[in-house]
């Protein structure tokens, strides 16, 4: 399907609101494939990512960003904001808005404007699971996702479709309704497969082969470098490692040291810095490096999102829609 055909020819503009997008049906792999075909498209230089644009209140309180992109495979230019209010209060509190836009540098129209949470939602996790893939020894069998948030409820579903040979899932997590909601996510894409409440951290993290952090800031978790088994990949989305996992690791994986510099500050060692990064991971996606050159190597891997991957979701969502004769056509600039 084209970019075209998602899209009416008057210059109206299809939006697509959350209830929109929840009834639209996509396969994990779907979803890791669109996210890995464009990081592949961004290494081979057919996509553009500019560094994201942040604004942040000195009491902290609120932070939004400003992200611009075009993936050179559907000839599409979207920007993408997001905006987070009440971060010093408790997440019930919070506040959180994103939206993309989409627009086809074809025909120059407009593709769609829509809430950009479950693109999120979905890609995250995926990354997660791409990195997993590709940093992971070919021995791996256990896996540990810290959070039980928006983040980790996927990301158990997304790990077992990249790395089908897991047979052990750990999970560590405090709420009690982020907990049921993990274990229905897996039910609902694995049925049958289980996963085991943690209590002893420490002991986890040094069983797993892979670790997948998306707590919350408030969190108390943070596995340090030393409870590390040898071979480990630590992935980092939200919180839930300490800095010692980042500047211990044998290397560094990052889908964007620009944005690992900018978003990872809370990773700093004791003087302020981050170390080098050794590479970024739509190079390891392009089959120019391995992640991995030995064995036993610990890995550190950071997944910040880059907008060419919501781009190639959303315009993937934006092709569903159309097909199902969602969302609402506004004319906009009439």
């Amino acid at each position: 399907m084209s970019t075209q055909d998602t899209v009416p020819h008057d210059g109206t503009l299809r939006v697509l609101s959350t209830g929109d997008l929840a009834g639209i049906d996509i396969t994990l792999a779907d979803v890791i494939d669109t996210v890995e075909q464009a990081y592949r498209t961004l290494a081979a230089g057919q996509s553009d990512n500019p560094r994201k644009l942040t604004v942040k209140p000195a009491d902290g309180h609120s932070v939004a960003y400003a992200m611009l992109g075009r993936d050179g495979v559907r000839e599409v230019v979207a920007v993408k904001t997001s905006y987070k209010h009440g971060l010093d209060k408790g997440r019930a509190e919070q506040h959180y808005y994103t939206t993309l836009s989409l627009y086809d540098d074809v025909t120059g129209l407009p593709v769609a404007m829509m809430d950009c949470s479950r693109i999120g939602s979905l890609r995250t996790p995926a990354v997660s699971a791409l990195l997993a893939r590709e940093c992971a020894t070919p021995d791996a069998r256990t896996a540990l996702v810290i959070g039980t948030g928006t983040q980790g409820r996927l990301a158990l579903p997304f790990l077992l479709t990249t790395l089908p040979k897991l047979d052990r899932l750990l999970l560590s997590g405090t709420h009690p309704e982020g907990i049921a909601a993990v274990r229905a996510e897996l039910e609902r894409h694995f049925p049958g497969r289980e996963v085991e409440l943690v209590t002893d951290l420490r002991r986890a993290a040094g069983e797993a082969d892979v670790i997948v952090a998306t707590a919350g800031g408030h969190t108390p978790a943070a596995v340090e470098a030393g409870w590390l088994r040898q071979g480990a990949v630590a992935i980092l989305v939200g919180h839930g490692l300490a800095p010692s996992t980042l500047h211990r690791a044998d290397r560094v994986i990052a889908t964007s040291e620009a944005q690992m510099r900018v978003t990872g500050t809370d990773m700093t060692d004791d003087e302020g810095g981050l170390p080098a990064v050794d590479l970024e991971l739509p190079v390891i996606l392009a089959s120019v490096s391995k992640a991995r050159t030995a064995p036993g190597q610990r890995i550190f891997a950071y997944n910040s999102g880059l907008v060419v991957t919501d781009i190639a979701l959303g315009h993937r969502f934006a092709q569903l829609a159309a097909e199902q004769g969602l969302g609402t056509e506004v004319a906009l600039w009439r």
